[in-house]
């Protein structure tokens, strides 16, 4: 086997076998390929495709470059989510305590966040003292004692994902289908969940930009997910405007915490529960009530816990910006559009994201929303705040605003875009 005729093979739009795909992904984990020939094979992916039979079997042979976990011990069934990534997006914060609240194991393997989208583990770390880096046994005593844990995903999950994945992200190649899915399910497979739920987002704030490719990439994840015995359904949510009224680490975690309280933004509560039925369905428990455990504090119970398990306070005060700037509305009307991908463009250059892996964060950087579509807004009050804490960055993010939102005159009829846009199992 040699690597030039996996990459011919391939780039003339052929079928590869097998053996060329377990011998290429363990080759390439030892070193053995390089990363200009692994290069050149994913772009004859994206640019060629692939069937399910092979990104079936790349998904496979990634899972065999590491460990597999195994959470038969537990005396609860386990259920897992995923989101491709989108602007506001905190829901895996009040999500995975309120599943654990209705009977489920939740562990929740998350990443930080890269460019214009959060991360989950930048979110809770700022948390004082809450850790992400939890050995295997850590993360079985947190879930086997507060029903969920979300922590990072350990060296020894999937290797070969992780060097491919930082390979796609400087060569252009990231957008390739088989690629994307095969790097989620490979972690999520290998991480040993009974089930998974998938967050499929679609809109100008999310890496799928049509639903038909949101589609595809669902299908292709079931798929994957069904094949190797994991209970698996999407769901294909809207991102063409931010989630709930904050994007931002420490603004998102008091977000997620207002829900947990029972209150929040109403298309964060929505999707939380959504998703939560959906878990607890694909986990076989039917007879729960994920709203009523958001309402009766239980969800909240188990947030306590799973923070203060991972060495969190959860009644320290979260950080706060040094500075802050008002955007106001230029004109009155009828708010019809608040970009999503403008948002996290903005709390990006805020230093609420990176640009690369490595970059540090700004716990208190974001973007604060004062009014979402469908709101009548009046000229001059407040649009949106900006909070970081190098005042300096502020006229960077305000070029990323520029034409991020409309207004359309008092009386307009807006038309909101439903959460959860489609459903794939």
């Amino acid at each position: 086997m040699d690597v030039i005729s996996v990459i011919r093979t391939k780039r003339d739009k052929g079928e590869l076998s097998p053996e060329q795909i377990d011998w290429v992904i363990d080759a390439y984990t030892r070193g053995a390929v390089a990363d200009e020939q692994m290069s050149a094979l994913a772009m004859a992916i994206l640019l060629n495709g692939m069937n399910r039979d092979e990104i079936a079997r790349w998904t496979a042979a990634m899972i065999a470059s590491g460990e597999r976990m195994n959470f038969d011990a537990l005396s609860r069934p386990t259920a897992d989510k995923h989101s491709t990534g989108g602007v506001g997006d905190k829901i895996t914060l009040p999500l995975a305590p309120l599943v654990a609240a209705c009977g489920a194991a939740v562990p929740q393997l998350s990443g930080r966040g890269l460019g214009h989208t959060g991360g989950t583990l930048d979110k809770l770390e700022s948390i004082p003292g809450w850790r992400a880096l939890l050995s295997n046994e850590e993360m079985l005593h947190v879930l086997d004692t507060t029903g969920a844990v979300i922590c990072a995903a350990g060296d020894g999950l999937a290797p070969a994902d992780k060097k491919l994945y930082a390979l796609r992200d400087v060569t252009g190649t990231v957008e390739a289908i088989p690629l994307i899915a095969s790097s989620i399910m490979s972690k999520k497979i290998a991480e040993g969940t009974g089930s998974l739920v998938l967050d499929v987002k679609v809109g100008t704030g999310a890496f799928m930009k049509t639903i038909e490719d949101a589609r595809e990439l669902a299908s292709t994840m079931v798929a994957l997910g069904t094949d190797s015995g994991v209970r698996t359904v999407a769901l294909l949510t809207d991102m063409s405007t931010p989630l709930g009224l904050t994007a931002g680490n420490a603004l998102e975690v008091r977000e997620s915490v207002e829900v947990l309280a029972g209150g929040g933004p109403q298309d964060v509560v929505d999707l939380t529960i959504a998703l939560a039925a959906e878990m607890l369905a694909a986990a076989g428990i039917e007879d729960a009530d994920p709203a009523k455990a958001l309402r009766d504090g239980s969800a909240m119970d188990v947030w306590r816990r799973m923070i203060a398990a991972q060495g969190g306070d959860p009644d320290a005060t979260l950080p706060v910006a040094r500075e802050q700037h008002v955007v106001t509305a230029p004109a009155s009307g009828v708010l019809t559009r608040l970009d999503a991908y403008d948002i996290g463009i903005a709390a990006w250059r805020l230093g609420a994201g990176r640009a690369r892996k490595e970059d540090p964060v700004q716990a208190g950087a974001g973007v604060e929303l004062h009014a979402k579509p469908g709101d009548t807004v009046t000229a001059g009050q407040p649009l949106l705040t900006l909070h970081t804490d190098t005042p300096e960055k502020f006229d960077y993010a305000l070029g990323s605003l520029e034409g991020a939102w409309d207004i359309a005159p008092a009386g307009t009829e807006f038309q909101a875009t439903p959460i959860v846009l489609d459903r794939i199992a």
